[in-house]
């Protein structure tokens, strides 16, 4: 593991940006795991601009999401596809057929988590990966629990993680309690893995998964026993 400590958030997201662009140079098909919240925004951002400058073609570039509330419609502003197209996609050449995010109105959650596991195998797995990692030490939406469970599942918000999320929202109660996400399975079968993480907030929480034990009590341990992770972390926001 390799961990790297810059001293802004902007050469964070310029740091994640370069190591996911090298990757679509290396190989101009190849899949990305991509994440939602606040801290990939600088990294997209970044990802534009080399776009834009003629440093990166996605034109080829597949990717898939970690997850997506249950409840909202694609179209809702606060939904991590409408996240996705504004931050990401609309100002990239990327065909968005090859963009998946899970359904948060699938009609049939289970077979849907089935399906989802079973197209990103079809892919032949997630070249890079993506994440953040919230307070409670959640990547994707594997919250803190009694195990770490494998597949794309439906996940049960921890009240941290639906009140850190509430600002997004018009008021706590809007947000969504239950969520479709990655399980750990597609997450640590990536060939490479890119965390970041901004903000004194999570500096605690960062060490104990670097540091801790392996536990799902602290979801992101689990990184630990993948051989390809880069964190990059900044204390400013």
């Amino acid at each position: 593991m390799k961990v790297v400590i810059t001293e802004s958030y902007e050469k964070l997201s310029r740091m994640a940006a370069d190591i996911i662009a090298g990757a679509v140079k290396e190989k101009p098909d190849c899949v990305l795991g991509l994440a939602t919240g606040s801290s990939p925004v600088g990294t997209y951002r970044e990802l534009i601009r080399k776009y834009k400058n003629g440093e990166t073609d996605f034109s080829r570039v597949k990717t898939v999401n970690l997850d997506e509330y249950v409840g909202l419609a694609p179209d809702h502003p606060q939904s991590y596809r409408y996240f996705m197209d504004r931050n990401l996609f609309d100002s990239i050449n990327i065909d968005k057929a090859n963009t998946r995010v899970p359904d948060g109105l699938a009609a049939d959650t289970a077979a849907f988590c089935e399906e989802y596991d079973a197209y990103i195998a079809s892919l032949g797995g997630i070249d890079v990966q993506l994440l953040g990692i919230g307070v409670d030490g959640h990547i994707g939406f594997n919250e803190p629990g009694d195990c770490f469970i494998a597949g794309t599942h439906v996940a049960e918000l921890d009240d941290s993680t639906i009140e850190a999320n509430s600002r997004f929202f018009e008021s706590r109660r809007d947000v969504p309690r239950t969520a479709i996400t990655m399980g750990m399975k597609s997450i640590l079968c990536a060939k490479k893995i890119v965390l970041i993480a901004s903000g004194e907030n999570k500096k605690n929480v960062l060490l104990e998964a670097l540091h801790g034990d392996v536990t799902p009590k602290v979801p992101a341990s689990v990184l630990q026993l993948h051989p390809d992770v880069t964190v990059i972390y900044s204390d400013k926001i």
